[in-house]
């Protein structure tokens, strides 16, 4: 009896200790790989305290990202409409869900989402933060077409993910909560910063007399005058990540950031997206209107149209723009294609697993 009593005893000691150990474990902390000009010119990127990256959240969170279990008939993934290949985004003016229909707006490109300070995320800042922003496509009926609880519960049911989401988050019950909070993580770590226009303000290479005029359009307010909303070369972002009227209509069937905060003088208005990687995310503006860069300069160089909430930085609408010279236009081309990252579309750390 007394022998009976010791080995019961030791076996619940043991399956104690077995339980301690699994408590114990902690994620290990994933640092981002922060390029040199973005230590040097930008403050720290935004990383919530309730959601620190770590080495098991960013994977597991990558393959939730090219998970096709996520939408509702289990054909689509967060990556059918944000490819690698296009910088994360669309090469489809409008992207398809599900059941065919089509959006109203141009998939935006995913990259140094963490240095987006005020956090408003899509075309119209209508989430704030990216893990709530991942909320809205699996719901959505043109879009993922799921519900959150059966996307869950497939997971649930699924032979990896407990395990995943165990050494993720210390719990292998699946929600929505942590699926966002994964996916989230994984897009923080996708960042873009070796153009060939970083590499030559890293000193490591030239810059064409075409490519160089190019950038002095592009920064000279009597002539191209982009950088107010796109950046300068003390801004790796190239964007300001705000919202403006840029002159593409005179009425709006999109009211943009106005359809948000309910302001009529937010109507037209759009966030400024980053004009790195331009190579690979055409077509472009928030509708996808414009198939070609020539296109996009055309629009600001002759084709502003006025309305009332036409952005000041517009100097030259009643013009049409900025009238540039042919060899602006295209010294400009020149410049903006110097930004575009061919080391992030092919950086295996964002592949399909």
């Amino acid at each position: 009896m007394n022998k009976n009593w010791i080995f019961i005893t030791a076996f619940f000691l043991l399956m104690n200790c077995s339980s301690k150990e699994e408590e114990l474990y902690l994620p290990i902390t994933y640092n981002l790989e922060i390029p040199s000009l973005f230590s040097e010119k930008l403050i720290a990127p935004v990383i919530p305290a309730n959601n620190p990256l770590t080495q098991e959240g960013v994977a597991l969170g990558k393959k939730l990202f090219f998970e096709k279990l996520l939408s509702g008939d289990n054909s689509q993934s967060c990556a059918s409409c944000h490819n690698p290949q296009n910088a994360f985004s669309d090469s489809q003016q409008f992207s398809v869900g599900i059941d065919g229909k089509k959006g109203i707006r141009n998939a935006m490109p995913l990259f140094n989402l963490a240095w987006n300070f005020d956090e408003l995320f899509n075309w119209d800042g209508s989430e704030f933060s990216l893990e709530n922003q991942a909320f809205e496509p699996v719901r959505n009926p043109i879009e993922m077409h799921a519900t959150w609880k059966n996307v869950a519960q497939k997971l649930q049911n699924h032979p990896e993910y407990p395990t995943l989401f165990k050494l993720a988050f210390g719990t292998s019950t699946i929600d929505s909560v942590l699926i966002t909070k994964a996916i989230a993580q994984f897009e923080r770590t996708l960042i873009s910063g070796n153009s060939k226009f970083d590499r030559f303000l890293r000193g490591e290479t030239s810059l064409t007399p075409e490519e160089e005029s190019g950038f002095n359009v592009f920064m000279d307010e009597a002539k191209g005058d982009c950088f107010h909303c796109h950046g300068s070369n003390n801004n790796p972002l190239w964007t300001d990540n705000l919202f403006h009227n840029n002159g593409l209509d005179t009425n709006f069937t999109d009211l943009g950031l106005g359809a948000k905060t309910g302001d009529p003088k937010d109507n037209g208005k759009f966030k400024s997206p980053s004009i790195r990687n331009l190579a690979f995310t055409a077509p472009y503006m928030h509708d996808g209107r414009f198939a070609t860069l020539e296109e996009v300069i055309n629009h600001y160089s002759e084709g502003l149209r006025f309305s009332s909430t036409i952005d000041p930085l517009m100097k030259k609408v009643s013009q049409g723009g900025v009238q540039l010279t042919t060899k602006d236009k295209a010294d400009l081309k020149a410049f903006l294609l110097t930004l575009s990252d061919f080391e992030f579309i092919n950086n295996p750390n964002f592949k399909n697993p």
